[in-house]
């Protein structure tokens, strides 16, 4: 397993309607790195976002899925989401306040 730091294990926010949904309860969602642990991805967000506090980390193993090209199969590449709860007093994540 490769050396990884803080900013090479959060890829990416998730925006879907479900991920939106549950930022009022300030649990906020991304695409992370698949070797990347749960207390890695808390690391990563309370350096990467000033002022938060993580209260729990969830992730989900995502296998690529098969897509075809004529008769070749193949496969996309998996993924990992994690879903970030923060604390009472942690500030908000400031990526997701435009959306």
């Amino acid at each position: 397993m490769a050396d990884l730091k803080y900013y090479d294990i959060i890829k990416k926010p998730v925006v879907t309607e479900k991920s939106m949904n549950v930022m009022a309860e300030k649990k906020y969602t991304f695409l992370v790195h698949p070797d990347a642990t749960k207390t890695q991805v808390k690391e990563a967000v309370e350096k990467m976002f000033e002022g938060t506090k993580v209260k729990s980390v969830n992730t989900m193993n995502q296998d690529g899925k098969k897509k075809r090209r004529g008769m070749v199969v193949g496969k996309t590449a998996k993924t990992k989401k994690a879903i970030v709860s923060l604390t009472e007093d942690s500030k908000d994540i400031e990526i997701f306040q435009g959306l």
